[in-house]
C-alpha cells in the first residue's frame, strides 16, 4: 500500500489522549518516513466541519475510554463528522488505568462503518481524569516502547497490497461500565456538574474555553450546559478554583484510588 499522508485526530480534555496519540502518530511516522498531521477534535469550534480521508491517507485516530467505552456524548460526531474511503486506519484507546472494556472494539467497529480499513488498533493506559494516583505517570518508558513496536507491526502490514479485515468479536457491543462507590453500590453521579471556589477564581475564562461541551458560561465561569466529566476545567485551572463536591462522585474517585493503582496493561491488536 502507498501511504501519502499521516493524519492524527484525536479527542483529548485534559491532554493525556493527545500525547499518546503523538507518541504513536511520531514512531509510525519514524517507520514510514513521513511527518504526521495532527487535527484536535476537542472543542465543538474543531468539531464543526467534516473529516474525509483517501485510500493513500492513514488515520490514525485517538479518544479516551469513558465507563469502558467510548464517550456516548462524543458517539454521534464521531459517525457524523470522520469518513474513509477505503482509508487505513489505526484506532487508540486511551483509559486510566482500569480497564478498556469495549472502547476498542467499538471504535475499530465505528471505523469500518465508516469507509476505513484498520491495520491493527490498541488501548494504552494513561493517567485516570479523576485523579493523579491512578495511573499517574503513564505512558513511561515501557508504554513507549510498547508504542514503539506497535508501530512497527502497524507499519509492516502497511507494506502489503491488501489490508485483512482484524481478527476480533464483531457482535454486539457490552453496556457500559457502572460507577461504584468505596461501598461497592452504583455511584449516581450523572447530574454532578463543577462548581467555582470564588476566593480562588480571577475569571480568566480558561476553564470556559477548555471546556470541549461547550458547557461553561465565559462571563460567570458556571456550568450552565451539560457535562461529561472530563475534568478539563479542573486541570486547566491554574489558580485550582474548579472542584466537584458531589458525593458519589467522590466516592468514586475514593475508590478507584483504592483499588486500581495497580499498572494496568495495554492491550495490542494487530
Amino acid at each position: 500500500m502507498e501511504i501519502k499522508t499521516i493524519r492524527a485526530l484525536y479527542f483529548s480534555p485534559t491532554g493525556g489522549t493527545e500525547k499518546i496519540l503523538r507518541a504513536v502518530a511520531g514512531a509510525l511516522g519514524q517507520r514510514l518516513g513521513l511527518e504526521p498531521e495532527y487535527t484536535s477534535f476537542t472543542k465543538p469550534s474543531e468539531r464543526e466541519a467534516e473529516f474525509h480521508f483517501g485510500p493513500q491517507d492513514l488515520l490514525v485516530m485517538a479518544s479516551p475510554v469513558y465507563a469502558g467505552r467510548l464517550p456516548n456524548k462524543l458517539m454521534p460526531e464521531y459517525k457524523a463528522k470522520i469518513f474513509g474511503d477505503r482509508t487505513p486506519a489505526v484506532p487508540v484507546c486511551v483509559f486510566g488505568n482500569r480497564n478498556y472494556d469495549e472502547a476498542l472494539r467499538e471504535l475499530v467497529l465505528l471505523l469500518e462503518g465508516n469507509g476505513f480499513q484498520p491495520a491493527g488498533g490498541a488501548a494504552f493506559a494513561g493517567r485516570h481524569a479523576f485523579s493523579n494516583q491512578v495511573g499517574g505517570g503513564r505512558p513511561d518508558g515501557d508504554d513507549l516502547a510498547q508504542m514503539e513496536g506497535f508501530a512497527a507491526k502497524i507499519a509492516e502490514k502497511l507494506s502489503g497490497s491488501a489490508l485483512p479485515p482484524l481478527e476480533m468479536d464483531r457482535g454486539e457491543i457490552g453496556p457500559y461500565y457502572t460507577p461504584l462507590k468505596t461501598d461497592k453500590t452504583p455511584a449516581k453521579f450523572l447530574k454532578a456538574k463543577p462548581l467555582t471556589d470564588w476566593s480562588k477564581c480571577c475569571q480568566c475564562g480558561a476553564c470556559a474555553r477548555a471546556c470541549p461541551m461547550g458547557s461553561i458560561d465565559p462571563k460567570t465561569m458556571e456550568a450552565v450546559g451539560l457535562c461529561i466529566k472530563c475534568q478539563a476545567c479542573v486541570r486547566k485551572c491554574t489558580r485550582h478554583a474548579k472542584f466537584f463536591e458531589d458525593p458519589d462522585f467522590l466516592s468514586h474517585v475514593a475508590m478507584l484510588e483504592e483499588n486500581y493503582t495497580r499498572r494496568a496493561e495495554n492491550f495490542i491488536l494487530v
